[in-house]
């Protein structure tokens, strides 16, 4: 009778320790990343599990970032992201829940890990390579209209019920972050995603939000901007028409315009491009984001 005895309590202390160890595995953990392997130029969903916090706010590599949720007692999240040219290496992201009086602090280090970009050489149209002088009054005043586009956002999620969609149901070329040669000079960073779309391709609205912007520019062509909210805003370009007006308000799938080559291109096709608080954001890896889970 002696030698069952142990046993007994040996499986038993081994049941035990699975459950412990199972409960622990499954406390939620404050802060989530969302993909965890952050990269360069990363669109990241961060949640963070503090039902009983009246607000949190938050900065990442000095960028404001605002939180919401679904209902009280819910988690709270955060649609933000690394730009494309970010250092790489650790990083701080600063999290506050309040909670009344009190503060939580959730911070922690995040390391950025560089992505595999590529260089392209491109050959267009002089003028986009070395404007003249009224072109460069024209892309100044430009430049000043977008950042005035920026400067303000709705101060609610508009994207908040489902994924973001192509706009375009087209494969996007692996363009972002691109170094690009413009005549054997370069130029700049490729800041968006290319779908292949042939002249007069519907383009749709990749989620809701509210058109900032519905009009010719030196660069883009004809070009739309839409807020979503946040901080957070989708750009499309070349354009062969546009179909909605400044102002208006649109909802996942509508279509905003055609396909072109206005603007400084080498053929039709869709230029479709991700910021958040300044930072250009990877539009592929948005669209694999899911976003179902905010609830």
């Amino acid at each position: 009778m002696t030698g069952p005895r142990p046993l007994r309590h040996l499986l038993f202390s081994c049941l035990v320790a699975c459950v412990l160890s199972r409960s622990a595995s499954s406390a939620e953990i404050p802060v989530v990343l969302t993909p965890s392997n952050v990269l360069a130029g990363s669109p990241e969903l961060i949640s963070v599990h503090s039902p009983d916090a009246t607000g949190v706010g938050g900065e990442w590599l000095g960028r404001k970032i605002q939180f919401f949720r679904a209902h009280p007692g819910a988690d709270w999240f955060a649609l933000a992201g690394a730009d494309v040219e970010a250092p790489t290496g650790p990083s701080r992201l600063q999290i506050t829940a309040h909670l009344g009086a009190r503060d939580i602090d959730f911070s922690r280090t995040i390391d950025i890990h560089p992505a595999p970009y590529r260089t392209g050489t491109l050959s267009v149209a002089p003028q986009f390579v070395e404007p003249s002088p009224e072109a460069l009054k024209q892309i100044d005043a430009e430049s000043k209209i977008k950042a005035a586009v920026f400067a303000a956002s709705a101060p609610e999620p508009l994207w908040r019920g489902g994924d973001f969609r192509a706009p375009v149901p087209a494969q996007a070329t692996d363009s972002f972050g691109t170094r690009r040669m413009f005549n054997g000079k370069l130029a700049s960073i490729h800041k968006g995603a290319d779908f292949r779309a042939a002249t007069g391709t519907p383009v749709h609205a990749g989620a809701s939000g509210i058109v900032v912007l519905a009009r010719p520019l030196y660069y883009e062509g004809n070009c739309v901007i839409i807020d979503h909210g946040l901080g957070l805003f989708t750009l499309s370009m070349h354009f062969s028409r546009i179909d909605v007006h400044e102002g208006q308000h649109v909802k996942t799938g509508d279509r905003i315009g055609l396909s072109g080559a206005t603007g400084r291109v080498t053929g039709p096709h869709l230029h479709w491009a991700v910021r958040w608080q300044g930072a250009y954001l990877d539009p592929v890896k948005l669209l694999r984001l899911n976003l179902n889970t905010i609830h």
